[in-house]
Parts: C-alpha cells; structure tokens; sequence
C-alpha cells in the first residue's frame, strides 16, 4: 500500500516537473536564454533558485546525518558554514565583481583575467566537478528512495535520470527556475511539518536529552563524538569551511550563474543573503533536530557504533518517514525527492553551461549560429547525462562522490579569489596553481577511495590538501612570471600625456567607446550589448585602457570592471551635435528614447519593438540595466521582466520624441 501511494505521488510529481520545461521554453530564443535566461531573474526567484540548491539531497542527509554523529551543535555549524561562510559571504564579496564583469561562466572570467590554456583547463576540469555533484544528488535520491520502496536502485535512478534530463533539455534555466519554485515550495511545507509532527510525538528538547546518551543532544553524538575546530582531518570546522564554503560555492560555476543571471547584482546580492537564512532557518536547523529524533529514539536503528541496526546515519530523515502511515510517509520521501533533483538539474546546467560556452563555442565552432548554439546546447546536456550515468557506479556511493566532485572545485575558487584582489597574480600561477591541485586530489582520490592504497584522509582531508597545494603553488608560480600591464610595478591607473601608449583602435574598440559615452560602464553591459565572449570585449579594454581612452575606477574587484570615458577617448569618436548630442549627456540615444516611449504608451509592444530592431536577449539586458541606472526605467516583474517609466523617463520620452 506504501509503495502504491508513493508511485502515484512521485508520477504526479515528475509530471509537473516536465510540465515546467514544456511552459518555459516559449522563453528560450537562443543559448543565452538557456544558459542565463537572458539575466532577467528577479529577487525573489533567483533566492528561490539558491535555497533549491541549498535545499539538497546532500543537505537531508548530512544535517540529520552531523546531529547523529556529533551532536547537535555539530550540525548547526555546518548548516551555518554553508549558509554564512558560504552563501552570505560570497554574495557579499562575489556579487558586484561577477555581475559587473559580464562574463556568463566562472571559466570564461579565467580567460578574460588570464587567458585561454586556464579557461580550458578550468572548464573541462569544472564540467567532471559539476557532473560529479548532479550524480552524488541523483544517488542520494536513489537511496532516499530504495529505503523506503525497497525497488531496484538501477530502476529508480534511470528514472530520475531521464526526468532531470528531460525537463532541463528542454527550456534549461528557465525549467529550473520553474520547477525549484515548486520544488523548494514543497520542502517549505514538508520540512517545518515534519519537525513539528515530531515534537508533538516525542516532546521538545528536554524530551531528547533525556533519551540521548549522556544527556546531552547538544553537546555530543549518539557515541559521544564531537566536532573538531581546527584540525586537517574530516569532519572539523576546518575543513567545513573549505568544503561546503571555498569548493562547493565559491569554485563552483553554477552559484556564480546564480549571479550572473540576475538584473543586477543588487538583486544578485540580496538573493543570496535571503537564501542563506531561509536555508539555515527553514531547512537545515530543522532536520538537524529530525536527526536529534531519530538518534534519541530510533537508535538501535542506526548501524554500529550508533545502534544494532542497518541504517546509516545519513539515512535519518529516510527512517523517520517510514515510521508514518503512508500517504504522510510518501509525501516526506517525496521532499528528499525534491531536494535531490533541485540541485541535481542545477548541476546539470551549470555543466552545460561551460561544456556550451567555454568548450564547444569557444574551441569546437567558434563560427556557430544562435540556432545551431541552442541546438548544441541541448545536445551537450544529453552528454553531461552519460557522463552522469558512467559517475554514478563511482565506488563508495554519495560520500565519495562529493568529494571526487570537490577536487575539481576547490582550485577555481581560489584563482577566482586571487584574480579579483591581487593584480600582481597572473597566468602562470594560475594554470600551475589549478593543475597541481586538481592533479593533487585526482591522485589520491585513485589511490585511497578507488584502488584502496593509502588513505590521505586519515592525515588530512582530501579538499583541504587541494586547498593548501593550490595557494601554495599559484603564489610561487606567479612571482616567476611578469603579469598583464596593470600588475606591473609603475603602471598608474589614471592616464596622464606620458604613461600611456600609442594603441590602434578597431571597430570593436570603437563601439565600446560609444558605449561609454553613453554611460554603459560596466564590463558586462559591453559583452551584452556586441553579443560577444568575455575575452572578446577583455582584449578591446585592455587595448582602450593601454591607450588612454578610458580609465577604470579602481584595480581590484568590482572596479576594476568599471570605466569611465577620458577627453582622449571622446576626441577618438564622431562629434554628435544637436539632439544626439542632447541626448548622449543624458545617457540617450535615438534607439533607447524609442524604447522608453514604447513603454510609456504602449507597454504590450514591447515584444514588437524588440523584433523591429532585432534585438537579442543579452543586449536588451544590456539596455534596460543602463537606464535602470540612469533612473528613467524600473525593472519589474517576478519571472520576465516587465519595464515601467519613471517620471525621468516619461520628461525624456517628452523632450526627444
């Protein structure tokens, strides 16, 4: 009866997570629109798409899983660490920088920073990580679902496999944003009911010490474990820092599209702080106190050391959800379902995204079209697909998987980190910084998890040792190495008559110069706006900034992509006179003035002016951030943006139109 109720919500469920994909893709007119939905993701949908990602299989396994064995504070530490430490303050430090600097993947920033062989290295490397992070979640469902089914696990996964496949093939990140809507909705229900329904079964706090060995949840697991500060084996404070805060979101390249596909990065910041306390309020205290429930009084049915039974302490929430008639039951199951396959799809876009963007359009055919791009994009999701599949029957199941998946993570985020404050840092040392970390942990992943030869996680854990080795290296390697023109010692970031050079300028160089002009001063409102790859637009900066035609407002972070025009530059381009010239002070041009009045008069013709001008998603992006910025439009709307005109808008549609 269990399993009929079950198999009936879980067809129900995968319908509608198809029946997003099916809704959406009216929303995809090319890759950009898959990829990064065009950067039109609002507050509350992208904080949406952050808590799914948070709102993990990883998440209801490990957070029961740390209560069992080290206590409550154990757990609460480590849904603090990922939230804070990995959330808030990436968001804090990360959002300006990525949303500024345009580029729509964490690989495709390498190659503006450094250039093309880090780009490579750091985008097929990133594609196994991301891979390996879509099949650890697509195993934790599995096993969520064969402990309570007892179906075949090889039945359930590729089901799970064809539905993630299917509905992310089909509308990609607008899919996503769908489904986590529904998804992360479910777990908001479930989660909270859960906890609730247990307190009332067994009683609060006083309850659980009383059946806790040692008579103290808080303090200690089921055998009387504790939680490490800082030592170099897992688990410790330590090593959650470098794990679920460097690795798994400041390296990872499907967070950093979780900026880069918002309006603005005020939208991006806000987002990702919101997300951090919904997950750590909503969803990771919670289940930490369902494990505390099913360690105080389930015990005998966690394996040994923990009790006489079977069950990991990772299968906790699995356990407690059997223990409920069966409609309650299969609907619990059904949250860790929805945990499991928000991040894996995810995952499996953020992969596509590099496998898209830094591998087949950049190195496969750099020549390809909007259509034939969209078209590559999807098949390219079908391949991250088998890969999936191949790591699934990784050895070790879901543990090991994270961590197979966190040797290929933790080298970007520090390039990343390393490339956003210190100018001085430069290509050598990040390309021997990654590959001798990457190659680091492949190694002793083969030789501890794999072939069982020496296990370096008995000394230090395997994220952390790539942690130290990267640093280590990429410091050293960049001091042998000269770095790009602003590192160098002299090199003074405002122009003057003598430290400049004589540069020639192409008509790339020229339309970013018109740009500026106008206002359009960050770096992503230029690649939007030609249409272009990051390294494209990066290469026509450096040559305008060489020159003296522009100068940027600061050398490191955010700044650092933010310019502003100087007297040579605006003596290189045409004089505008009359209106145009009226309108370029005020940040305006013909086509712009057009828009605004479009909007004011008739706003549902908004679809036809941009077919009229034959204007593509990222450079509408582009357009409607500038005159954000400039005051005349504000940006509404909860899934597609929808413009309204201000009173500064409705003043310029009546003096220029």
């Amino acid at each position: 009866m269990g399993n009929a109720v079950f198999l009936v919500l879980f067809v129900i469920f995968c319908a509608i997570l198809v029946g997003c994909g099916v809704i959406s893709k009216r929303w995809v007119r090319e890759s950009s629109d898959y990829i990064l939905a065009g950067r039109e993701i609002s507050t509350f949908i992208n904080m949406i798409g952050v808590c799914a990602i948070g709102f993990a299989g990883t998440t209801v396994a490990l957070a029961p899983g740390f209560a069992i064995q080290l206590g409550l504070t154990a757990s609460f530490t480590w849904g603090c660490i990922y939230g804070i430490c990995g959330l808030l303050l990436f968001a804090v430090l990360f959002a300006n920088f990525i949303r500024r600097c345009g580029a729509q993947t964490l690989p495709e920033y390498l190659e503006m920073r450094y250039d093309g062989k880090v780009r490579s290295v750091v985008a097929i490397t990133s594609v196994v990580g991301m891979a390996g992070i879509l099949a650890n979640n697509i195993v934790s469902c599995t096993n969520a679902i064969a402990g309570y089914t007892k179906w075949n696990s090889t039945v359930i996964m590729a089901v799970i496999f064809l539905v993630i496949i299917a509905f992310t093939f089909i509308s990609g990140l607008w899919a996503t944003t769908l489904t986590d809507f529904f998804q992360v909705t479910l777990g908001v229900i479930i989660v909270p009911t859960l906890f609730i329904l247990l307190s009332q079964r067994y009683g609060w706090f006083d309850a659980i010490n009383e059946a806790w060995p040692g008579g103290n949840v808080w303090a200690a697991g089921l055998t009387g474990a504790t939680l490490p500060g800082a030592v170099p084996t897992y688990p410790s404070v330590l090593n959650f820092v470098i794990c679920f805060a460097a690795a798994l979101v400041w390296g990872n390249n499907y967070y950093w599209m979780k900026i880069a596909n918002c309006r603005s990065e005020k939208v991006a910041r806000k987002s990702f702080i919101l997300a951090a306390i919904i997950l750590i309020v909503v969803f990771c205290i919670p289940l930490g106190i369902v494990g505390a429930y099913a360690g105080a009084f389930l015990g005998d049915s966690f394996a040994a050391p923990y009790g006489s039974g079977a069950v990991a302490p990772t299968g906790a929430y699995g356990l407690i959800a059997s223990t409920f008639p069966a409609l309650l039951g299969s609907f619990i199951v059904i949250g860790a379902v929805a945990a499991s396959i928000s991040t894996a799809s995810t995952s499996a876009l953020g992969a596509s995204a590099v496998a898209t963007r830094d591998i087949y359009q950049r190195l496969v055919n750099p020549k390809a079209d909007t259509k034939t791009s969209l078209r590559a994009s999807k098949w390219i999701m079908v391949l991250i697909g088998v890969l999936t599949w191949v790591l699934c029957l990784f050895p070790g199941g879901p543990t090991y998987l994270f961590a197979f998946a966190n040797c290929w993570l933790v080298p970007p985020a520090i390039l990343l980190g390393l490339g956003a404050i210190w100018p001085r840092f430069n290509s050598r040392g990040a390309i021997c910084g990654a590959l001798a970390g990457m190659i680091t942990m492949a190694v002793f992943t083969l030789l501890g998890d794999v072939l069982k030869i020496f296990v370096v996680g008995n000394y230090v854990y395997l994220a952390t040792l790539g942690f130290i080795v990267t640093l280590v290296v990429a410091v050293l390697a960049s001091l042998t190495a000269k770095p790009k023109y602003y590192g160098q010692a002299g090199w003074e970031r405002v122009p003057t008559a003598t430290n400049r050079k004589d540069v020639k300028l192409d008509d790339t160089d020229r339309k970013i110069l018109e740009m500026i002009r106008l206002g359009h001063c960050y770096m992503a409102d230029l690649t939007d706006a030609l249409g272009v790859d990051s390294k494209t637009s990066g290469a026509s900066i450096e040559n305008l900034d060489q020159g003296g035609y522009i100068v940027r407002a600061g050398l490191s972070g955010s700044k650092f992509y933010t310019f502003s025009i100087t007297e040579k530059g605006l003596a290189a381009l045409p004089a505008l006179s009359g209106a145009e010239a009226e309108m370029a002070k005020e940040g305006l041009n013909p086509l712009y003035v057009e828009l605004l009045k479009v909007v004011k008069d008739n706003p549902e013709k908004q679809a036809d002016f941009i077919q009229k001008n034959s204007i593509k998603s990222m450079r509408m992006s582009s357009i409607c951030s500038h005159l954000t910025r400039q005051g005349y439009i504000i940006e509404g709307g909860l899934f597609k943006r929808k413009l309204s005109v201000t009173e500064k808008g409705a003043a310029a549609v009546r003096k220029y139109a």
